[in-house]
């Protein structure tokens, strides 16, 4: 590589073509899973004022604190990529008057988002989030509906061994004193957390028990779990998720340190974990956030989601070596032998895409053994051979390189051969 090339940013990656074919097939999974589940589309700009994330996402969280792209517009108005999807959401629920909706407004996106994170496996500092939101309905059977919403994509791409990691981290009525218990315990064991966790222990102490470091595990094991001092209304929304889990048979695991990383979740979080991929087994997070519209400016607003990276299950396809469907090549290469016969090559191709018959020629002076090599690494079905003596008799070789039958056929007859059949090319 010369010494003055350019490079993508570190964290920032090029999804080549030969990844195509992963990315489609997701794509196409989730069009479907939405589509049964009854959800529509919602597109969001990519950056919002900083003020949204901060406010929504919350201070103190490793979002807004250390991993928000933030610049200053020519307006001098502060903003920021989007790091996440629910916020934007929201803002746009409240925006566009969606509340006059039949509830709940069911609501999906996809796109990029952007994190200042230490590049590893599956995650990148511009990452495609797939997202899912379920906005004005607090029955528990919704937040299983998003939970089946996952788990039915999940299946559908040919994951194995999934489990929901799941969690209740109460309401603004009985957070505040599982709150000051936690901060409690975590004071007799100050010097044996991290410096960060120090930190979270002034200003957001929930997250403490979200931090990765190996020397604040043994204290997170032994903090007093949640579950335990969830108010009335929150017990009882948390039995009834997990009974409507039971009903579906859907294995999951009482996990009492899942509290996610965004201050506007309440009540339910969830993780679908897949096992077997190594040190991260989620592939996707969520739960409630009944209190993001207030924070917001908006009237009070039940919602839940959750947001799954497609970095992260297409890195899940390969490790579990989930087989996908391959996109086909072209059904017609033409190759022309001289510049007379590329004039009718050219002509010939663009009445063949009229009729939606997939093609593409060979460029440039190459012989017909390097034109057969091209046709074979596109994947064509047949290839089209036009030199000067067909040329003269307006006729035209197919050869078929799956069986390698070759015939001629007259110029006139060529679209017709390929809109009716594929055929026989044998004499």
């Amino acid at each position: 590589m010369a010494r003055n090339q350019f490079r993508s940013p570190k964290g920032i990656r090029d999804v080549l073509p030969e990844e195509q074919p992963y990315w489609q097939h997701v794509e196409s999974v989730i069009r479907e899973t939405v589509r049964l589940f009854g959800y529509d589309r919602l597109d969001l700009p990519v950056f919002e004022e900083t003020a949204l994330f901060q406010r929504g996402v919350g201070e103190g969280t490793d979002i807004v604190d250390k991993e928000m792209y933030t610049f200053t517009d020519r307006s001098d108005t502060s903003i920021t990529l989007r790091p996440e999807f629910t916020a934007g959401t929201m803002r746009a629920y409240l925006q566009n008057g969606m509340a006059s909706l039949p509830k709940p407004v069911k609501l999906w996106s996809a796109g990029p988002v952007f994190r200042y994170e230490r590049p590893q496996a599956g995650r990148f500092r511009q990452h495609t989030q797939f997202n899912v939101e379920a906005i004005g309905d607090q029955d528990p059977a919704l937040d299983v509906e998003i939970m089946s919403v996952a788990w039915h994509l999940y299946k559908s791409l040919g994951f194995k061994n999934l489990s929901f990691q799941v969690n209740s981290i109460g309401c603004a009525r009985c957070r505040p004193g599982y709150l000051h218990t936690l901060v409690v315990y975590y004071k007799d064991h100050v010097k044996e957390i991290c410096d960060d966790c120090g930190k979270r222990l002034q200003k957001n102490p929930l997250r403490l028990l979200d931090c990765k470091q190996d020397q604040c595990q043994p204290v997170i094991r032994n903090a007093p779990p949640m579950v335990e001092m969830l108010c009335q209304e929150c017990s009882v929304h948390f039995h009834a998720l997990r009974t409507y889990l039971d009903e579906l048979g859907r294995p999951y695991q009482l996990n009492n340190r899942l509290v996610r990383g965004l201050d506007y979740y309440t009540k339910t979080v969830f993780e679908v974990w897949a096992q077997d991929i190594g040190a991260q087994n989620a592939v996707c997070g969520g739960g409630r956030y009944d209190g993001l519209a207030e924070v917001l400016g908006g009237p009070p607003t039940p919602g839940v989601g959750f947001a799954s990276g497609l970095e992260r299950i297409i890195l899940t396809m390969k490790e579990q070596n989930v087989e996908i469907p391959q996109v086909p090549g072209p059904r017609v290469f033409l190759a022309a032998q001289t510049e007379s016969a590329n004039r009718v090559i050219v002509r010939m191709l663009s009445d063949l895409r009229e009729a939606g018959i997939a093609g593409v020629m060979g460029f440039g002076g190459r012989s017909l053994k390097a034109r057969l090599r091209e046709a074979n690494r596109r994947g064509a079905r047949y290839v089209l051979i036009l030199g000067e003596s067909e040329l003269s008799r307006k006729r035209i070789q197919i050869k078929n390189m799956q069986g390698g039958e070759q015939r001629e056929i007259a110029f006139e007859e060529v679209v017709s051969f390929f809109k009716e059949g594929d055929g026989s090319v044998s004499s």
